[in-house]
């Protein structure tokens, strides 16, 4: 007998084990995708000239560094169709082993390539390439985890199980900057920009493997099984005709609102972490209001809070309902974003006090993401679904976000930067109001007390 998610109902013993290592799975792999991903953002300013060459007062070699990091992101909606029919067909499991399989080659091939002196220009494209593939395989890695969580988490604590899910990623965020602090503290700037920034990625590869162990150990989602049993028996007894429309033709066909949804959460999102997480230090130093070292080192403390406030986020919206969190949660940085920048340009607010609170905003919006978006699509095409349309607004929004920033730095053009941001943060409101319109997501989460899926998601269509 199945609850109405369609997972397995258990109590204790074995089945919390199972739970345990499901959730291990999925929390593991999220933090090596963080780390191994955003260690080349944090690290850029410090390898650019090794792998990318030397500009104008060192700027022409971080805008390649960062057109590098924007390049790696156009790979990935191609990775999530790929992997995501492969999550969709094969299974939750072998997808997230796949993935996490190539981030960690992709991850040594960056720690091993010569530099500018050794191979001149090859060592840009060698770096641009492993970007690329870890591109192919993040694509597929996000909306996999996405789904396996959505569709093993217990059905009273599934955004708690959402919330340190995607936690992990903003652990791997948290360590990128200690590994940075820890390399800045043992071989000093210098060593860090002559060579030692590789170490980051040999940790990351090693990482990697790790996760790749964990994951083969865990056992695929039930929940899955189920679909794929009843997508078996309904192909047999379906009279064989025309073939229909590409796969992701039919999710845009009979999941409009919930495409439109993931496109305006993954915005708010994706533009809102990459700022208030990543890029930050830059635009506060650009300002002249505090060190780049010191800004940068400080984020450590401001992931921790993050991983916090995303806990806490999870725990709510399981204890009182997901509607007064996300109102709360994803209206307030409309709000507070400009003021919170207008403070810290002016010096009416320390740095430390704005990259605090900036973060705590983000985390009300990723805290739920995971299973917010996961309860949007049916099982058979979740993690195409979802994972074509996030990777796509990702790659056009997040992964541009540093090269756009300091184009705009490099143009005098910085103070536009608050306005964009501002604007994107809005999207995740508007979600949730899409969300709604969504006939089983309303049912899911439309009153407090229902704690569970009445069932397959339907077609919107339909």
């Amino acid at each position: 007998m199945t609850d109405r998610t369609g997972t397995i109902p258990s109590g204790e013993g074995p089945e919390t084990g199972r739970r345990r290592r499901e959730l291990a799975a999925a929390t593991v792999g999220s933090v090596v995708e963080s780390f191994d991903w955003n260690v080349y953002a944090v690290l850029a300013p410090y390898f650019a000239a090794d792998l990318f060459g030397h500009g104008k007062g060192g700027l022409g070699g971080l805008l390649g560094a960062y057109a590098g990091f924007a390049v790696g992101f156009v790979a990935r909606p191609v990775g999530s169709y790929l992997i995501g029919r492969l999550s969709d067909t094969r299974g939750r499991r072998f997808a997230l082993t796949l993935g996490m399989s190539v981030i960690a080659a992709a991850s040594l091939g960056i720690a091993v390539v010569p530099d500018q002196r050794s191979i001149g220009a090859w060592a840009a494209v060698l770096a641009v390439a492993a970007r690329v593939v870890q591109g192919l395989a993040f694509g597929g890695e996000a909306p996999s985890v996405a789904a396996y969580v959505t569709e093993t988490a217990p059905p009273r604590h599934r955004f708690a199980f959402s919330s340190v899910s995607y936690g992990g990623i903003i652990l791997g965020s948290l360590l990128s900057y200690g590994a940075l602090a820890l390399l800045l503290h043992t071989l000093g700037k210098d060593g860090v920009t002559h060579g030692g920034w590789r170490w980051a990625f040999v940790v990351a590869a090693l990482l990697g493997l790790a996760a790749v162990w964990v994951r083969r150990a865990a056992p695929e989602s039930a929940e899955f099984h189920r679909a794929r049993r009843e997508r078996g028996q309904a192909d047999r007894g379906r009279a064989r005709g025309p073939a229909g429309p590409p796969p992701f033709a039919r999710v845009l066909r009979d999941h409009r609102r919930a495409v439109l949804t993931v496109f305006l959460n993954t915005l708010g999102g994706t533009v809102g972490y990459y700022f208030a997480l990543v890029y930050l230090p830059q635009y506060a130093a650009a300002y002249g209001v505090v060190d780049k070292e010191e800004a940068t080192s400080f984020m450590t403390v401001v992931l921790a809070v993050v991983l916090a406030t995303m806990l806490l986020t999870g725990a709510a919206a399981d204890r009182i309902g997901l509607l007064p969190v996300a109102r709360v949660g994803f209206t307030l940085p409309v709000l507070l974003v400009p003021l919170l920048l207008t403070a810290l340009r002016q010096g009416w607010l320390p740095f430390q006090a704005v990259a605090v609170l900036l973060g705590m905003l983000v985390a009300t919006v990723l805290g739920t993401l995971n299973v917010f978006t996961g309860l949007l699509f049916p099982t058979e095409v979740r993690a195409l679904g979802l994972g074509v349309v996030n990777a796509t607004t990702i790659a056009a929004f997040g992964g541009t976000f540093p090269l756009l920033a300091e184009w705009l730095r490099d143009h005098h053009h910085l103070g536009l930067i608050p306005g964009y941001v501002t604007l994107c943060t809005a999207g995740p409101a508007l979600g949730l109001v899409t969300a709604l319109r969504v006939p089983s997501f309303a049912a899911a989460v439309g009153e407090p007390g229902v704690q569970s899926l009445d069932g397959q998601v339907p077609s919107e269509s339909g």
